[in-house]
């Protein structure tokens, strides 16, 4: 199991740096002016110019590069006493850190990934991304817990309906959900749910979790997790529906169940605690999966639906050309996933033997 670990972090580092090196030269080939974006359309040129030499926007590609993945190591370069090189960074932006290795005009120190500052506010974009990253993980969680509910219910009852009508119309409505893209699964959500029937299911088109009132101050609005939670556990309850549904039928046909049930048990005990429980590990397996996904993908219904988190906040920066804002959370939720699907595996490992060997 460790060196099964070491693999898939390596694999892991490998996989970030892969990341890292796209976003950076995706954005850097972008057109824009950040300088433009932080001092206004009317600024001097000479402006201009001082907020691009501190940005590093006048120095060449490979420099900024250089400069940029400094900042996001953990292990960086700083200068201390010659500001010639500016390939390394400047010790002042980073706040605290922890000094490792002093070279005499440089120092190693250890410290926290830097991802820079927003071009329209100048807040931290580390800041920013934590602020919003709740909402995104609490809407991530609570669409996998609906999907996962509904969707083994389902599919334990279609496996038990097998070729009944009711079993066919599970399977119709599960193919169904997963060919419907998910922005235009939430615009439709958004207008019959929050518009159309508005008077009967008391909720709205769009809405955060949190709500400020002038007078009550911040409150919980539960309600507005409803439909963009819905809406972003279509996809997943249709392929758990599918997945339990195979599942299960294979465990009832084994021998073990028939003996269950030769020997007078209920109903209720053989699918449960017999059946269920063997077909269960596929279906586990592949919901844990599923996070990362939901983590990636809620930016669509993050915006339809006005919900404040990571997703909002990138299609915002995206439309403001707030290249750090963007860059930031690409880099935030590819982390997330890699160590997702890194404790993915793990449990693939810890379940099936032979994922070890």
């Amino acid at each position: 199991m460790l060196k099964l670990f070491l693999d898939k972090v390596f694999y892991g580092l490998l996989v970030t740096a892969g990341v890292v090196m796209i976003v950076f030269f995706l954005f850097t080939i972008l057109p824009g002016d950040p300088a433009r974006m932080i001092l206004g359309q009317r600024a001097d040129l000479v402006s201009v110019e001082t907020i691009n030499r501190e940005l590093g926007r006048d120095l060449p590609v490979s420099s900024q590069f250089l400069l940029y993945v400094n900042d996001l190591s953990p292990l960086a370069l700083l200068n201390t006493r010659d500001s010639s090189s500016r390939i390394f960074a400047d010790a002042s932006k980073y706040g605290s850190f922890i000094q490792i290795l002093d070279t005499g005009s440089k120092t190693l120190v250890l410290k926290k990934p830097y991802l820079r500052r927003s071009y329209q506010t100048r807040d931290d974009v580390t800041a920013v991304l934590l602020d919003a990253l709740p909402g995104t993980v609490v809407l991530a969680v609570a669409a996998l817990v609906f999907a996962a509910f509904f969707g083994i219910l389902l599919g334990t009852w279609s496996a038990l309906r097998y070729q009944h009508w009711d079993d066919n119309l599970n399977l119709i409505i599960s193919v169904l959900g997963m060919s419907v893209p998910s922005f235009f699964a939430g615009i439709i959500m958004a207008w019959l749910f929050g518009f159309v029937w508005r008077d009967w299911t008391g909720l709205e088109m769009t809405g955060s979790l949190y709500v400020v009132d002038p007078f009550e101050g911040m409150s919980i609005q539960w309600k507005n997790l409803i439909l963009p939670a819905i809406t972003l556990g279509i996809r997943p309850l249709s392929v758990i529906v599918q997945l339990t549904r195979s599942s299960m039928l294979e465990v009832l046909g084994l021998d073990y169940v028939r003996t269950a049930r030769a020997k007078g048990l209920s109903p209720f005990a053989v699918v449960v605690k017999h059946a269920l429980r063997n077909a269960l590990n596929p279906v586990l397996t592949a919901i844990s999966g599923w996070l990362g996904s939901l983590l990636a993908g809620a930016v669509f219904i993050e915006y339809i639906f006005g919900w404040k988190g990571v997703g909002k906040v990138t299609v915002d920066a995206l439309e403001h050309y707030d290249f750090p804002v963007v860059m930031g959370a690409v880099l935030m939720v590819s982390v997330f996933f890699v160590i997702i699907n890194i404790l993915v595996d793990l449990l693939y490992a810890r379940l099936d033997p032979r994922v070890r060997a």
